[in-house]
C-alpha cells in the first residue's frame, strides 16, 4: 500500500538553469519518507518505542527535469523488509501524467536512540514494518 503527496514546483526550488536542482528531490523524497509514515501511525510506535529512523543510503535516478510551476506527485511505498533494515521505493511523477520525474530505492534501520544502534526487526516492530507492506 503506497502513499501519496503532492508538492507543486516554486521558484526557490529551481537552480540556476531553472530547473530543480538534483539535491531538491533528496528534500522532496524526505518529505514523501514522512507521510508515509505519520499515515501508517508509525512516528507513534517508533516515538514509544525510543526508536529513529535513519536513512543509509538513497540510489535515486533522475529521469527528466521539473521546471516552475509542475505539480510532482511522490508515491512512496515500502518494497523489502529484512533483518536490520528495510527498503521504501519512492516515484516521482508529473501529476496526472505517467511521466516520470525520479525514482529512487530508499534504505533505512530503525535505531534505539537510547543505544544509538540499529535493532534487529523482529517481533512488535517487524510486524508494524510487514503491515506497512500491504
Amino acid at each position: 500500500m503506497s502513499n501519496v503527496i503532492d508538492i507543486k514546483v516554486r521558484g526557490y526550488h529551481l537552480d540556476l538553469f531553472r530547473h530543480v536542482n538534483n539535491a531538491r528531490y533528496l528534500e522532496f523524497l524526505e518529505e514523501g519518507r514522512w507521510s508515509f509514515l505519520e499515515s501508517r501511525g508509525a512516528l507513534e510506535l517508533l516515538e514509544r518505542g525510543h526508536y529513529s529512523f535513519v536513512a543509509v543510503n538513497i540510489n535515486i535516478n533522475y529521469r527528466r527535469a521539473a521546471g516552475m510551476g509542475e505539480v510532482l506527485q511522490i508515491d512512496t511505498s515500502m518494497k523489502k523488509i529484512g533483518n536490520r533494515s528495510c527498503i521504501m521505493h519512492q516515484l516521482i511523477t508529473l501529476k496526472g501524467t505517467d511521466t516520470v520525474v525520479a525514482d529512487a530505492d530508499v534504505t533505512f534501520v530503525i535505531v534505539d536512540t537510547r543505544s544509538e544502534k540499529a535493532v534487529v526487526l523482529e517481533g512488535d516492530l517487524r510486524a508494524a514494518m510487514e503491515r506497512m507492506m500491504g
